[in-house]
């Protein structure tokens, strides 16, 4: 089978994988009730999981009404848990599992979608456990997450694991091409700068605003020379991500907010009885999540440019200068491999994954930002 066929069409560069599941999807003798799908970040594990679900749930096996159902996301035999927090909660985690026993009912088999299920912790991962080791019949799980260290090995233990590869760099680009129509030259630039994540990688192509903010981001970066310069850009890189953050909710925010009040019967801008205060509350703060959420990622963005920069300046360093990430900063690199040694390149790089980790504990986006720029530019060791 090609990735051509449905229900594989939106799946990139991953033809290996592509045979392993539709073969399984056609034969029980193949099909594991779990399955955990891993790869790198963009490299297409929703795209690739829901596929696989629309070839599971078909029924009769091929039918491409149905498949074309289960990848939009309306099929009643299909559950997909997606979060927009920071974690699953243990919450989610059950209700999926509810929904897991209950029999197929239009399709051959129901799945369970988990998407970012590194999220889970550990006591979350201990609510899945139970499905996973005594599934019913016609339940198949299909877990995604970057890797399968992300989980824990009784989880591990318990599916089977495919491991999508790293797409091409030509790959992103061509796909970015056929989907926006941007000019060949943007779409090998926002593939090689999102370093080959498809989803950003689109948003670089089609967004002129990121691109620049990007760059001036990463020229604001190698021109810090003191504490004031640190602070300075600390303070835009955060202002620049909770912008983006609010940008990408805002609007969203809004229409859930004015769907909730029409469906109890409400116009958006009466006065709301104390009954519906509740449930707008309850949004709220979910939407609050979705914000902190969005900001974070935006700042994991930054710090993902950041070792993309250094990267480029540590193969340098090496006396490689192919495969370069941010070869548009050619001068900037060169400048930095030979100021620095690569002793000092690979600290820095070390700081930029302790600042990520220092964000996942809360700690104050400035802060961070701040202590990673003053370290990078002062010489310190971590």
């Amino acid at each position: 089978m090609t990735t051509t066929d449905a229900p594989w069409g939106d799946v990139l560069g991953q033809a290996d994988a592509v045979d392993v599941l539709s073969a399984a999807a056609a034969d029980e003798a193949q099909l594991a009730h779990g399955w955990l799908i891993t790869g790198p970040p963009g490299s297409g594990r929703s795209t690739i999981a829901l596929a696989f679900a629309a070839a599971l749930i078909a029924e009769p096996l091929g039918d491409e009404a149905t498949m074309r159902q289960v990848i939009a996301g309306t099929h009643p035999d299909l559950t997909r848990l997606r979060t927009e927090g920071v974690i699953i909660t243990i919450k989610q985690a059950r209700e999926i599992v509810e929904r897991s026993y209950y029999a197929p009912s239009l399709g051959r088999h129901r799945v369970i979608v988990v998407e970012d299920a590194d999220r889970m912790t550990e006591r979350t991962s201990n609510v899945l456990l139970k499905a996973l080791e005594e599934p019913p019949e016609r339940t198949i799980w299909v877990l995604c997450a970057p890797s399968e260290a992300d989980l824990l090995p009784t989880i591990r233990s318990r599916v089977r694991s495919l491991r999508l590869r790293e797409l091409e760099v030509d790959d992103v680009a061509r796909l970015l091409v056929e989907r926006t129509g941007v000019d060949p030259a943007v779409a090998e630039q926002s593939a090689r700068h999102a370093q080959r994540h498809i989803g950003m990688a689109q948003r670089l192509a089609t967004d002129a605003a990121s691109r620049e903010r990007r760059a001036a981001t990463l020229g604001d970066v190698v021109r810090v020379r003191g504490i004031g310069d640190a602070v300075d850009v600390a303070g835009r890189i955060v202002a620049h991500a909770t912008d983006d953050g609010k940008a990408l909710t805002a609007e969203r925010d809004e229409a859930e907010r004015a769907s909730l009040l029409r469906t109890v019967g409400y116009a958006d801008g009466a006065k709301v009885p104390p009954a519906v205060r509740s449930q707008l509350s309850a949004l709220k703060e979910e939407q609050e999540k979705r914000a902190k959420r969005a900001v974070r990622d935006g700042l994991d963005r930054v710090l993902t440019d950041l070792q993309s920069l250094y990267r480029d300046v540590l193969l340098l360093q090496l006396g490689r200068d192919e495969g370069l990430i941010n070869s548009e900063m050619r001068g900037d690199l060169d400048a930095l491999a030979q100021a620095w040694s690569p002793e000092r390149t690979l600290r820095v790089l070390d700081q930029v994954a302790h600042t990520r980790g220092a964000l996942e504990r809360n700690v104050q986006p400035v802060l961070a930002l701040e202590s990673l720029l003053i370290t990078i530019f002062s010489g310190m060791v971590p």
